[in-house]
């Protein structure tokens, strides 16, 4: 029998007892989950599924997120999490308002070089879409305040695993062997470490259509007072259009906004 129908079995056999608060706080911290393992707004059914909940029963938890401002629900009954979850993120992080500090250099940023401009902050093994500032263009990559993607998918996310060493690469690789996204995906232990070390040593790091076929991205890291990182800056691009001289103004705004937060550069 499969975990979503062992688990489907259990909330229908259960459906008819009372349910404990605890149990409420496990099956929304489910469903929490569930919905951060997609980068775009997910349906009621791919939610009861992924949980193992009966519709009814998820539907219920979803309205209560929904009225916390945990979860956001679009006109096609779609669900995502919600800014309370990363306005809490962020409060813990720091006393600086971060979105605040860096969306005016993010949008600077994007009129110069006319691409989509992501702020992102590191959760266990993802990464978090926290804030953006996207260009005034056709074409352009879109990616969802809120929405996550693996670490090692991501050029914010090698270079975090890049800084913290060997011994997180090695241990992030264990706990998620590393699923392949493309035939670009660095999904072998040895070629995420040789990567994440380069990244590390050069200050910035490349997505060469590791997470999306199509999509380049460059990503640099933001400091704060206490001189260690605490969220990334990218830019994201149709591959054809993604150009390596961006690299210094990129790190020259995440440079900015690091001073504001209170980091002390190094010589």
């Amino acid at each position: 029998m499969s975990d979503h129908s062992m688990a489907s079995s259990v909330d229908e056999n259960t459906a008819t007892k009372p349910i404990s608060r605890i149990q409420v706080i496990d099956r929304a911290a489910h469903i929490l989950d569930a919905i951060s393992r997609y980068s775009q707004p997910v349906t009621l059914k791919v939610l009861s599924a992924e949980t193992g909940l009966h519709p009814s029963t998820a539907h219920r938890i979803l309205r209560s997120l929904i009225d916390n401002r945990f979860v956001d629900r679009n006109e096609n009954g779609e669900y995502w999490l919600g800014n309370r979850l990363l306005q809490l993120t962020n409060k813990r992080r720091t006393d600086v308002d971060l979105r605040a500090v860096a969306l005016p250099y993010m949008e600077r940023l994007r009129d110069q070089l006319g691409e989509s401009i992501n702020l992102t902050i590191r959760e266990g093994d993802v990464v978090i879409y926290f804030e953006r500032a996207i260009p005034n263009r056709m074409m352009h990559v879109h990616q969802l305040v809120g929405s996550r993607a693996p670490l090692h998918v991501t050029g914010v996310g090698k270079l975090m695993l890049g800084i913290g060493g060997e011994t997180d690469i090695i241990s992030y690789a264990q706990r998620t062997n590393l699923p392949t996204y493309t035939q670009n995906t660095f999904s072998t232990l040895p070629e995420l470490m040789a990567e994440c070390r380069q990244s590390a040593t050069q200050g910035y790091a490349l997505d060469n259509e590791e997470a999306e076929i199509g999509v380049g991205c460059i990503g640099v890291l933001i400091y704060d007072q206490t001189q260690l990182p605490v969220a990334g800056l990218s830019i994201s691009a149709p591959i054809e259009r993604r150009q390596l001289e961006w690299i210094d103004a990129l790190k020259e705004a995440a440079n900015a906004i690091s001073a504001q937060l209170g980091y002390t550069a190094h010589d």
